[in-house]
């Protein structure tokens, strides 16, 4: 799995640096944080992963559980959320032949994550925030 052995490459710190003269010292982000906002702070992959939270789905399923996500860039997402493998997808020969996306046991391990996210949203953010 790819981002894994990447996570593993990637030295996780939390050290302080100091920047020009007289600057106080800044906390450098953790290197695992910074990769998972890498994939989960990409546009649609949290809503796309939220909405095979309730289980498997075919294409046509999660782009109407998706709003205004485009076939193009929902077909990207997930060939991306699978890589990073948080995402499997099932061909079933059919016939007719049928293609299902669910979450992986990564995938799932993210859903609460989302959750409580959102909930933080609701309670911290107002609609002026989320338009910047």
């Amino acid at each position: 799995m790819k981002n894994k052995a990447t996570l593993r490459s990637v030295a996780l710190y939390d050290e302080e640096v100091s920047g020009s003269e007289g600057d106080e010292a800044v906390a450098v982000c953790d290197a695992a944080v910074t990769l998972a906002f890498s994939i989960l702070g990409k546009r649609w992959n949290g809503m796309i992963l939220a909405a095979l939270g309730g289980g498997a789905c075919s294409f046509s399923g999660i782009r109407r559980a998706v709003t205004g996500i485009s076939d193009a860039v929902l077909s990207d997402r997930l060939a991306e959320l699978a890589e990073a493998g948080l995402v499997s997808r099932d061909v079933d020969p059919g016939p007719p032949v049928a293609v299902a996306y669910g979450l992986t046991d990564a995938g799932r391990q993210v859903i609460p994550v989302l959750q409580q996210l959102g909930r933080w949203a609701q309670e911290n953010l107002t609609i002026a925030h989320a338009a910047v």
